[in-house]
C-alpha cells in the first residue's frame, strides 16, 4: 500500500473552517472548538511547510506552535498540552495516545468525537478530557492503528478485529455497518497480570484453587475456561498456559494474537480475513485441522466460537491431551450446551448423544470466570466432568465462590468454598505421579455416585 502524503494523512482537518479567536488561560482547556482550531492550524502549517527529518521534528513542532500562538496568553502548562496534542497526532494515535499508556485504563470505547468512555477498576466512566475533531479524525486514527498490522478498513471492509504490538485488542466498525459513525473499542493488554501470583493478589482465586489448576495443566487435563465478555477468560488462559513445561511443543490458534506464552517451543497461528476478491480467508477451524499435522504436544485455541468446536474435541480425543480453550458462556453447564450447539451448527451429521459423548470424553475441567457487579473478576466455579445422567453430561463442582451480599461500599461480599469430597481428577492426577495437591484432597472422602450434583 502506497504511503499517504501529509495532506492525505491529515485530511480530516479540512472540515475546520472557523477562525482562531483570542486564547485565555481558561478557554484553551474549556473551549473544544477553540482547541480543535488551534491544533488544526498548527498541523496545516506542518503540512504546507513539509516536515523535516525526524530528528528535528520536536523542534519543528515547537517552532510552528510559537508561530501559530504568537501573541496569545498561554501558560507553560497549556502550551505543553498543545504540544502533546500535535505530537500525538504525528507520532502516536491521536487523542487516545495517553489513554493507551495509562496503566489504570483497561478499556477504551470511542463512540463519537465527544463520546469517549474508559474502564478503570472494572467501572465504565465517560472521559470528558479527551475528544476528536470529527468523525473523519476517528477514522484516520483507526486506519493508523490497523495498517501496520496488515489490516484495512474502508467501505468494502467496514469491520476489523486486530491487536496492537503490546497485545491490546482492537475492534473497529464504520459506516455503513455503524449508524453512529466510526466506533473504536480497545481492550488493553494487562501487563500487571502476568502470573498466578497476580491473580492471588487480586483475590481472583485462592491458593488451593491455583495449585489445583497448576496440577491439572501439568497433568495434561483438557481445560475449558468460560465466562462472559470482559470477564478475564483470556487472562486466565494466558496464566494457566505458563504452567506448561518448556519441553513441550505448543501451538496457539487465535483470531487476533493476544496470548503471551513464555515457553521456548511455541508456534503462534492467526486467522486471516477475506481479501477484496472475497478470497483467502483462513478460519480457526482451518488452523485447528492444520495444527494436528504439526506434531503438537499442546493445542491452545484462544476462543472456540464456531465449527472448529468439533475439530477441537476430536483433537482432545485423539491423543492431544492438555489442550486449553475459552468459550463465551454464563455458567459451566451453559458452556457444554454451547459446545453442543456449535458442533451442530458446523453441519456435522452426528446424533446429539454422540456429540455429548465426545464432549464428555474430551473435557476434564471447566473454569468459570465472572466479572462481578463491583467490577472485580473472580473464578466463581471450578467443575469436573463426571459422566452421564439421563443422557445429560454431569458436572461436579470442586471449588466455588458464593456471594453473600454487598458491603457498605457496594463491593461484593462472599467467600470461596471447597466441597467436601475427593474429585475424580485428583485420582487421575495421582496416577500420573502428581502429588502436589495431596494436602488438599487426600483426606477427603471419595464421592459416591449419588453425591454428584448438576451445577
Amino acid at each position: 500500500m502506497a504511503k499517504k502524503s501529509l495532506k492525505e494523512e491529515f485530511s480530516y482537518i479540512d472540515t475546520i473552517k472557523s477562525p482562531v479567536e483570542e486564547v485565555s488561560d481558561y478557554e484553551v482547556f474549556k473551549d473544544k472548538k477553540l482547541l480543535d482550531n488551534l491544533r488544526s492550524r498548527i498541523i496545516q502549517n506542518i503540512i504546507d511547510n513539509k516536515v523535516p527529518d525526524q530528528k528535528d521534528l520536536n523542534e519543528y513542532i515547537n517552532d510552528e506552535i510559537d508561530k501559530t500562538l504568537e501573541g496569545y496568553d498561554l501558560t507553560n502548562l497549556e502550551r505543553t498540552h498543545i504540544f502533546n496534542l500535535i505530537d500525538n497526532e504525528i507520532n502516536g494515535y491521536g487523542p487516545i495516545t495517553e489513554l493507551l499508556s495509562d496503566r489504570n485504563v483497561t478499556e477504551i470505547m470511542v463512540n463519537g468525537p465527544n463520546d469517549i468512555y474508559i474502564e478503570i477498576d472494572g467501572k465504565v466512566i465517560k472521559d470528558e478530557t479527551v475528544s476528536f475533531i470529527n468523525k473523519d479524525h476517528i477514522l484516520r486514527t483507526i486506519q493508523r492503528m490497523v495498517q501496520p498490522l496488515g489490516r484495512t478498513i474502508d467501505q468494502a471492509n467496514p469491520m476489523v478485529d486486530s491487536r496492537l504490538p503490546d497485545g491490546s485488542r482492537i475492534n473497529a466498525i464504520i459506516p455503513p455497518l455503524s449508524l453512529n459513525g466510526p466506533v473504536l473499542t480497545i481492550r488493553k493488554f494487562k501487563e500487571n497480570l502476568s502470573d498466578i501470583e497476580d491473580l492471588l493478589r487480586n483475590g481472583t482465586l485462592t491458593p488451593y484453587m491455583a495449585r489445583f489448576l497448576e496440577a491439572c495443566v501439568q497433568g495434561k487435563l483438557n481445560i475449558l475456561i468460560c465466562g462472559g465478555t470482559g470477564s478475564g477468560k483470556t487472562t486466565v488462559l494466558n496464566i494457566l498456559s505458563s504452567f506448561i513445561g518448556n519441553d513441550e511443543r505448543v501451538i496457539t490458534i487465535e483470531d487476533a494474537a493476544e496470548l503471551k506464552l513464555k515457553q521456548k517451543h511455541v508456534i503462534s497461528l492467526e486467522t486471516r480475513k477475506m481479501n477484496y476478491e472475497s478470497e483467502g480467508e483462513i478460519t480457526i477451524r482451518d488452523l485447528v485441522i492444520n495444527s494436528l499435522r504439526m506434531r503438537p504436544d499442546r493445542i491452545i485455541v484462544g476462543e472456540t466460537r464456531g465449527a472448529e468446536a468439533f475439530d477441537m474435541l476430536q483433537a482432545m480425543n485423539t491423543g492431544h491431551e492438555g489442550s486449553l480453550t475459552t468459550l463465551h458462556a454464563n455458567s459451566p453447564l451453559d458452556a457444554l450446551n454451547r459446545l453442543e450447539t456449535m458442533v451442530l451448527m458446523g453441519g456435522i451429521d452426528i446424533p446429539v448423544k454422540a456429540i455429548r459423548e465426545y464432549i464428555e470424553k474430551a473435557i476434564d475441567i471447566i473454569v468459570h470466570v465472572e466479572r462481578l457487579s463491583d467490577g472485580r473478576r473472580k473464578v466463581t466455579s471450578i467443575c469436573e466432568v463426571v459422566g452421564f445422567q439421563n443422557d445429560m453430561i454431569k458436572l461436579k463442582e470442586i471449588f466455588a465462590f458464593r456471594q453473600t451480599g454487598l458491603t457498605h461500599t457496594h463491593e461484593v461480599d462472599g467467600e470461596f468454598v471447597l466441597y467436601n469430597y475427593r474429585p475424580i481428577t485428583y485420582d487421575r492426577l495421582k496416577l500420573k505421579g502428581i502429588d502436589t495437591i495431596d494436602d488438599i484432597f487426600a483426606k477427603l472422602k471419595k464421592a459416591r455416585k449419588r453425591d454428584f450434583d448438576v451445577v
